[in-house]
């Protein structure tokens, strides 16, 4: 499985995939030594940031049964929502800070590995150019790490205090 976080860091509240895919690296690489069972899988983490294309070849390299693509969304929810979504139903909220859509960026994923791609969205806030992270996207950030680090690595992740 990859895990591809996506976003603009610069924007706010659309730093949330990016935010994700930093704090899972972290706990996969710290970890590891504390899951209390091997994980039965292989795990592939990328920040791919606001050019999913650029991790593409990693990605195909690895070549993942299922692509989890995290990013922050206008899904006309509480900012903070987050929502397991096909990736056909990303298209609606592609965002334009990605050089890349994430619709595109599943088509090209699943033509190339015949993988499944799934979209976690977390409803944004503000994505103004220079501003912070708004604070129920922060916790939205906590919780899919939390869950995400609590399947995939297998190691309970408590809260911690500005993980995001």
């Amino acid at each position: 499985m990859a895990v591809v976080g996506v976003g603009q860091e610069l924007n706010g509240d659309d730093a949330a995939g990016v935010r994700v895919a930093r704090a899972l690296l972290k706990r996969q690489r710290a970890g590891s030594s504390d899951a209390p069972r091997p994980a039965p899988f292989s795990l592939l983490v990328v920040e791919a940031a606001h050019a999913p294309e650029n991790c593409t070849g990693a990605v195909r390299r690895f070549a993942p049964d299922l692509v989890l693509v995290v990013d922050a969304a206008e899904m006309g929810d509480p900012p903070g929502t987050i929502r397991w979504l096909d990736w056909r139903e990303a298209a609606g909220f592609d965002a334009s800070t990605h050089t890349l859509s994430v619709s595109m960026l599943a088509r090209y994923l699943i033509a190339e590995l015949s993988c499944e791609v799934g979209v976690i969205g977390i409803q944004v806030q503000n994505t103004s150019l220079g501003a912070p992270v708004s604070p129920p996207v922060r916790r939205a950030i906590g919780s899919v790490c939390r869950g995400l680090t609590t399947l995939l690595l297998g190691v309970h992740a408590p809260s911690t205090p500005g993980e995001a």
